[in-house]
């Protein structure tokens, strides 16, 4: 029986990934995070789980954690930005308790683009012998209910510097299913996965995607990305996690964020969810 450790549990790829394991009656979860009463309710109905305190800065919250665990899941904060210093002190923990794998989800096309945190942490992993599984997704249609979900709601406007660019969007849901496969089936173990869509779309086509379902006109701004970076400090959003989506958009101008793979397809043995299943799915979210 497997014994997993998952860090990133709440968000939106680590919750339909416990969503996932918890059915599966050969998987124990432990949930790590940094308020377990807070988290609660979150997991109240699932099974074969637990709850323990884990951050990634307090060392002192991993041997409770990582007791009787024997594979790892985990997703980079995105306020950890330096991983030197923010993963490394984890990473040799890790080694330290022979752990049988470690999932980590990554970012498509990361091995060209070394001053990613991302690209740290997998040369770190390696570097120490850890055995992996590398999960590398392309931009997350969650994106569109997260940071850009002001400019929809309140301007029905897609603010996003991409200009004409293609994107190969994937439902961060299906991500979580292919997590759960490859912790759960060693024929993953030491393999980097892309994690796309199964269409390239630009922001254009999104916004009609959206205005036609949505019943209400989206449209698409393509703002140049010193002033997307303008206004998203401006609204209070860290420095250097705006840095880091000016970064990414600037490698979708360059044409480097439109590969479609068929990983998701074959691991899963259906197709990914499309951008229309996702907009349907979240209509309320976008319209209120």
């Amino acid at each position: 029986m497997d014994h997993i450790l998952v860090l990133g549990g709440t968000g939106n790829i680590g919750f339909p990934l416990i969503a996932n394991l918890s059915k599966n009656e050969k998987v124990r979860i432990k949930v790590g995070v940094r308020d377990t009463s807070a988290a609660q309710e979150q997991f109240e109905h699932m099974e074969n789980l637990s709850l323990v305190p884990f951050d990634f800065l307090h060392p002192d919250t991993f041997p409770e954690a990582f007791l009787d665990v024997n594979k790892v899941f985990f997703i980079r904060p995105p306020q950890l930005s330096n991983p030197k210093e923010d993963m490394l002190p984890f990473l040799r923990y890790v080694k330290q308790q022979n752990i049988e794998q470690i999932v980590f989800v990554s970012l498509i096309g990361v091995e060209k683009n070394p001053v990613t945190p991302h690209h740290k942490i997998e040369k770190m992993i390696r570097q120490l012998d850890i055995p992996y599984t590398f999960l590398r997704p392309s931009f997350f249609m969650q994106n569109l209910i997260a940071t850009h979900l002001e400019d929809i709601k309140s301007h029905h406007d897609l603010f996003i510097p991409a200009g004409h660019a293609k994107t190969s969007f994937i439902d961060t849901r299906d991500i979580g299913d292919v997590a759960a496969v490859c912790l759960t089936d060693s024929q993953y173990l030491n393999q980097e996965l892309e994690l796309t869509g199964a269409k390239a779309l630009t922001y254009d086509e999104i916004a009609k995607a959206m205005s036609t379902i949505l019943v209400t006109e989206i449209t698409y701004s393509k703002p140049s990305l010193l002033k997307f970076r303008r206004i998203m400090i401006k609204r209070g959003i860290p420095k250097d996690y705006v840095n880091v989506m000016v970064m990414l958009y600037l490698i979708t101008q360059l044409g480097n964020a439109k590969k479609v793979t068929n990983t998701v397809e074959k691991v899963l043995k259906h197709s990914p969810r499309s951008i229309q299943d996702f907009i349907n799915d979240h209509r309320i979210d976008f319209i209120g």
